[in-house]
């Protein structure tokens, strides 16, 4: 199985796992849980990487990015934030830019 194949079977799986426990879950947890699905799609899951491509952190910031909507509040780099500040300045930049600041996984996810 490609690495590629690998990803989309876990990005699979978690929605699925999401879309099962949104029943139970409330609307903020279900917000958590999208940014999860998305995490795992962009990083592998991986709230903490810095792979040297120029983007940082479970959802992939640019470094420019994580400032302008006030990231570094809480780290230089969202691969040093916490798991809940980087999806604190993710619902910043969704506010302002929509999915579109995630085009590739929010639509592989079936968010966007």
């Amino acid at each position: 199985m490609t690495r590629t194949s690998q990803s989309l079977a876990r990005i699979g799986i978690v929605a699925a796992a999401v879309t099962v426990s949104l029943v139970f879950t409330t609307p903020a947890q279900a917000r958590q849980d999208r940014w999860d699905i998305l995490a795992q799609c962009e990083s592998g899951g991986n709230w903490h990487t810095n792979t040297g491509n120029g983007y940082y952190g479970g959802l992939q910031f640019s470094g420019r990015t994580w400032r302008s909507y006030g990231g570094g509040a809480y780290a230089g780099t969202p691969d040093h934030a916490s798991r809940s500040q980087q999806i604190a300045i993710a619902e910043k930049v969704l506010r302002a830019q929509g999915w579109k600041a995630w085009p590739t996984c929010s639509r592989r996810a079936g968010i966007f």
